[in-house]
């Protein structure tokens, strides 16, 4: 088996594994996420398919050390643990792992069992991101949850006295949410000793149920604008009150705490998609392509048993890796290596440009790097298309 050329590029953001388990318990309305629901599903003949796609993209990338593994969904807390251990006792044939390898479940409060989690943690998890998303009983249901409120905080108490590193997500910008209630609602999660949350805006996306309602003109008290982005600049501010510092857009943590499996994404470096319609930016002999699997669960499993589980592998231009590198980079506090997106680009970025920006407060610059700033961010699309226009 020849070693992949590794091309420096990728380095600089390191190597993660993405694994999706398409399936979920109930499909929430604001999800647009690649989820089904299905009353019976064979976890054996999954854990096949997993071991078969695991074999063919380990043999394209031997030799590479794997930063993360991260398992996404729907709910993967709906995996047997055996299956999750089995798929990581050959992760660990197939890649040299580094010495801080970040291994992440997402979890959904209502799967949450004691003797479950301690399975997964003895099968190598060491982290996990649970599906919280409001804390309040009333919301909950709007958001199509099947846990309660109860129920979520007793399952962070599982995964706290089982897990060193514990995530949970929570949606704002509710439905008739005002701003003294999310400040009230921040502040009870972050007493909950917790040294990570995921803190993003509600989005109505075109194709989900709530996409449909609001079409329809049937999905009200949605807050304006300018209350969005008052509960945005009022999370940055008591999130870094209680520690935690907003690394990226809508992820906060205390040092050392952050997602290393995101911060791959963010950073650009190289990932590995597999599962029912698992994404991956893989570079191979210099070049570096998108990939997609399947989206569909049955053609997934059809298609791994022809070695054909991606649908694309397209190469990606130069200059679509400088601005994909850019997009990302932009998200995080430590904003990105100008040097390293001029050798993609093969260009400079306009300087009376950036001057304009940073003089209006949208971004920052130090020596190499450019940042965004946190109101630059509130208008990310916005100010990408400003800084790479040429």
């Amino acid at each position: 088996m020849a070693e992949a050329n590794i091309d420096p590029d990728w380095q600089s953001g390191g190597f993660g594994l993405y694994i999706h388990w398409p399936f979920c318990q109930a499909k929430c309305p604001y999800c647009d996420f690649n989820s089904h629901v299905s009353r019976k599903i064979d976890q054996k003949q999954w854990l096949n398919a997993y071991l078969a796609e695991l074999d063919r993209v380990g043999s394209e990338t031997y030799g590479r050390v794997l930063n993360s593994v991260f398992f996404g969904g729907g709910t993967p807390s709906l995996m047997d643990p055996d299956v999750v251990a089995e798929i990581l006792a050959k992760v660990r044939t197939l890649w040299p792992a580094a010495n801080d390898l970040e291994v992440t479940l997402e979890a959904n409060p209502g799967s949450v069992e004691a003797g479950r989690f301690a399975a997964y943690r003895q099968g190598g998890v060491s982290r996990v991101s649970m599906g919280v998303q409001a804390l309040n009983d009333r919301d909950l249901q709007r958001l199509g949850r099947i846990h309660t409120v109860d129920e979520a905080k007793a399952a962070f108490e599982i995964a706290r006295t089982t897990f060193d590193r514990v995530s949970f997500d929570l949606i704002y910008a509710r439905q008739d949410q005002i701003l003294d209630a999310w400040k009230t609602e921040l502040r009870e999660a972050l007493s909950m000793a917790i040294d990570h949350l995921s803190l993003y805006q509600l989005t109505i996306e075109t194709g989900t149920a709530f996409g449909d309602r609001y079409a329809k003109g049937k999905l009200r008290g949605l807050p304006e604008d300018d209350l969005a982005a008052d509960m945005y600049q009022v999370t940055g501010n008591i999130c870094a009150e209680a520690g935690l510092e907003g690394y990226e857009v809508s992820n906060y943590a205390k040092p050392g705490s952050e997602s290393r499996h995101n911060l791959i994404y963010w950073r650009y470096g190289d990932y590995i998609g597999i599962g029912p319609g698992a994404h991956g930016r893989l570079t191979l002999n210099g070049q570096r392509f998108a990939t997609e699997c399947w989206r569909n669960p049955t053609k997934w499993m059809e298609a791994v048993e022809s070695q054909n589980a991606e649908n694309i592998r397209r190469p990606i231009p130069l200059v679509d890796q400088a601005d994909e590198m850019m997009m990302m980079g932009l998200r995080l506090s430590e904003g990105v290596d100008l040097r390293r997106w001029e050798k993609l680009s093969g260009r400079s970025l306009h300087p009376d440009r950036l001057t304009h920006l940073q003089e209006i407060g949208m971004i920052r610059q130090s020596g190499d790097r450019l940042f965004a700033t946190r109101d630059g961010r509130m208008v990310l699309n916005t100010l990408l298309a400003e800084i790479l226009m040429e």
